[in-house]
């Protein structure tokens, strides 16, 4: 066995870098642990970068670990390791990995938007991307059946792709800036299917409520239900700047004489100025409510909020969760 030093005095490595309670925090935070660039950190990095993290939760580090070395291994454990289960998650269900993926799904479909096949398949493979993401970064405290997966993928692509094509039709005679946000309004709605059908048994059987301490006081639907709803405001809010503003910038641009001669280059284009897009509002949108996300002792349901009375009297004015991403 190698040698082992213990942790610096002071020192512990679950503890935020940042005020997890205001929103710049919350954004520097997130600009850390989704930065696109840890997704090409190889696999055995990744590893000794929780088993570093692990090491230090038990106290013990190999000697000469800087506190910059132990960040960065916590920054590479929380873009890779789900935050419940500690399990490794798949590539592309990643946050980091949203900027690279997502650029190139938005920019393809805001360049084909105009025929019905090509919506209907980038709107396909946006929702089997989407699926993965929400799939990946579910509260992993509650299990999900591959029948229940598979309802809620088809349920969010028939809603992405029925909301797309049928204002794709409508459209047909609106102006053209019109149809350029189609994507955007079908994303949103396929967003308000997906997340919580793919998050159902969240809603079915409730998440695990914490008091402060991170002491375990049951399980609640409620929680579940305000965890989900800040998750698809998040993701939306997340798709709208790059899907809103942008046809606007295309709309204009191409209607210079250079731009009409570099048609092949319209969609490498969209795809980057999306990629701009997606580097701020990633971090962003997932900075806009607190990932430990709180629920008033009096917002809880009528029996839970009961039992935690009878054990704790008024102890508990507030229960913790986390709400997924």
């Amino acid at each position: 066995h190698a040698e082992m030093a213990t942790v610096p005095l002071g020192f512990n490595i679950d503890a935020p870098r940042w005020d997890q309670s205001t929103f710049v925090g919350r954004l520097k935070h997130f600009l850390n642990i989704t930065d696109p660039r840890t997704v090409l950190v190889p696999e055995e990095e990744l590893d000794r970068a929780k088993a570093l993290v692990e090491g230090c939760r038990a106290g013990l580090v190999p000697p000469g670990s800087s506190q910059e070395q132990l960040l960065y291994a916590k920054k590479l454990y929380d873009s890779a390791f789900h935050p419940d289960s500690g399990e490794k998650m798949n590539l592309i269900g990643r946050m980091s990995f949203q900027v690279p993926g997502g650029m190139a799904l938005t920019g393809c479909m805001l360049q084909f938007y105009r025929t019905v096949p090509a919506v209907v398949f980038w709107q396909w493979v946006n929702q089997s991307f989407n699926a993965i993401v929400n799939y990946t970064n579910r509260n992993a405290a509650s299990p999900i059946s591959l029948r229940q997966i598979g309802v809620a993928y088809v349920t969010a692509t028939s809603t992405a792709l029925a909301t797309a094509v049928g204002l794709n039709l409508y459209t047909k005679r609106a102006p053209r800036l019109l149809a350029r946000w189609v994507p955007f309004a079908a994303v949103a709605a396929a967003n308000c299917v997906n997340i919580p059908m793919m998050r159902q048994q969240e809603i079915i059987n409730g998440v695990t409520v914490t008091d402060g301490d991170n002491n375990e006081l049951g399980c609640s639907r409620r929680a579940a239900a305000k965890g989900i709803t800040q998750v698809v405001v998040s993701r939306i809010t997340m798709a709208a700047p790059g899907m809103i503003i942008l046809p606007i910038i295309m709309e204009r641009l191409e209607k210079f004489p250079f731009m009409q001669r570099i048609r092949v280059l319209h969609g490498p284009l969209q795809v980057l100025l999306c990629g701009g897009f997606l580097l701020f509002m990633v971090p962003a949108a997932c900075a806009l409510f607190p990932q430990r996300c709180s629920l008033a002792l009096a917002d809880l349901e009528p029996e839970l909020r009961d039992s935690i009375v009878a054990k704790h009297g008024d102890k508990v004015p507030y229960v913790y969760f986390n709400k997924g991403l």
